[in-house]
């Protein structure tokens, strides 16, 4: 593995803290949406990261090793919808109730603080090794 390299695997670390911070926006966006059916009712998202590496010893030559982290997806979240009784909401069912999506605002804040740290470190990371490529590039000149 190249020190080039590190671009890309620094590059795929933002991009997937990217797409966690789309999904955690969409998530706070939709989190007071009401519904009178739990079918209808919007359910919190959460990305499925994968690691990726294929070295040398997957028989990749060294120019073509790849290592980062993937988008394997995006999934709904399991956890139980919130029913409220709130009769004389327009959204209320026959039986009073309003259903409220899966998303605690506080947990996606923090999910989003999380990603955007992330997101910077890659950043960092990045400019590190940017400088240490023009340190050996001025290693011939003195």
């Amino acid at each position: 593995m190249s020190l080039t390299s590190i671009f890309d695997i620094s590059g795929s670390g933002m991009n997937a803290q990217s797409v966690r911070l789309n999904t955690t926006a969409s998530n706070i966006a939709n989190a007071q949406t009401a519904s009178s059916s739990t079918g209808e009712v919007y359910r919190g998202r959460d990305p499925v990261f994968r690691t990726v590496y294929q070295g040398m010893n997957q028989g990749f030559a060294k120019d073509n090793s790849q290592a980062g982290v993937q988008v394997a997806g995006i999934v709904e979240r399991d956890t139980p919808l919130q029913a409220r009784y709130e009769p004389h909401h327009p959204e209320a069912d026959e039986t009073g109730y309003v259903y409220y999506p899966n998303v605690n605002v506080v947990e996606e804040m923090t999910n989003m603080i999380s990603a955007s740290r992330s997101f910077q470190v890659n950043v960092d990371v990045m400019n590190s090794a940017k400088q240490m490529m023009q340190r050996v590039l001025t290693l011939g000149q003195s």
